[in-house]
């Protein structure tokens, strides 16, 4: 295949059953802070102490510096996010509501370092073969750019409802699909053996609820699915990496520069329109939202505000 080197039916039907995982432990999540909490406090205390020191121990593929950063950092955003949406002082205090938006760039800049690392990399590395090349560097330059195009924070409101989402109305599709494209190509390019989870299935698990669940509320999506999935991949590395489930990444070079080629196209015209509607509408996208002035952004907003 293509993009890997093969995908059989129990494959598929395996990535299917994840993506379902994800979606029902992401909507358990929204149902009560207590669960939320017992998932993503009290469940990651007694792994990293108890468990991830023998699962993701240095030299395994998850034992990197990379997957540590990324599970803790995603699990602070994910009770930044229940502080917001259960502590109404937080909801209305712009410092903390600053929080999510910095750390999801953080969250980014942290694989473009790891993208831009990768480039002088060309055999197994912690565990996972890489294949480096120009593509890390496009898709880098994809990440900042994706970085650069972040607006609206500002305006996050926690909505009407028992769930309290937290919704970003500013945060629409054609910021979250750029999003996915660099967010394929880095896990592709760096961690090419995970990236039919890691990649495809985890990015749907956060998408379809965006776009078909609770829309607003892609980041919390986002920081849920992600954080289960980092501490079920670092529970369980042999699920990825050796089980008859495991999908191997194909190292096609053509396959590697057209995924980042593609993801740094999308980004590229992601900030054209975001450059464009700054200085149409004349809004400092650091301090006030960009795009109040769209039909998808009024939805949201009168959905939940």
């Amino acid at each position: 295949m293509f993009l890997y080197e093969s995908l059989p039916w129990y494959t598929v039907l395996m990535g299917f059953a994840v993506l379902a995982g994800l979606m029902l432990i992401n909507e358990l999540a929204r149902v009560s802070k207590w669960i939320g909490l017992g998932i993503f406090f009290v469940l990651p205390i007694f792994l990293t102490f108890w468990v991830w020191p023998k699962t993701a121990a240095p030299g395994t593929s998850v034992g990197t510096w990379f997957h540590y950063a990324k599970v803790y950092s995603v699990l602070i955003i994910t009770l930044i996010i229940m502080g917001i949406r259960y502590i109404k002082s937080w909801a209305n205090n712009k410092y903390i509501l600053a929080l999510p938006a910095l750390l999801l760039a953080i969250n980014i800049l942290e694989a473009v370092i790891r993208d831009f690392q990768c480039y002088s990399y060309n055999g197994f590395v912690d565990g996972v073969m890489i294949t480096g090349g120009s593509w890390n560097i496009m898709n880098g330059i994809a990440g900042i750019l994706n970085i650069l195009a972040i607006s609206g924070w500002t305006g996050i409101i926690v909505s009407k409802g028992r769930k309290k989402d937290m919704i970003w109305p500013d945060q629409l599709w054609f910021w979250i699909i750029p999003y996915d494209l660099w967010n394929f190509a880095y896990v592709y390019n760096c961690i090419g053996d995970h990236s039919f989870y890691a990649g495809i299935i985890l990015l749907l698990s956060c998408t379809i609820p965006a776009f078909f669940i609770k829309k607003g509320a892609w980041l919390q999506h986002r920081a849920h699915t992600l954080a289960i999935w980092v501490m079920f991949a670092m529970t369980f590395p042999q699920f990825i990496d050796t089980s008859k489930f495991a999908v191997k990444a194909s190292q096609n070079t053509t396959a590697l520069f057209i995924v980042s080629l593609i993801a740094l196209l999308s980004n590229i015209a992601l900030i054209v329109y975001h450059v464009y509607m700054v200085v149409k509408t004349k809004r400092n996208p650091f301090k006030e939202e960009i795009y109040s002035d769209l039909e998808c952004y009024k939805e949201v907003k009168e959905a939940n505000a």
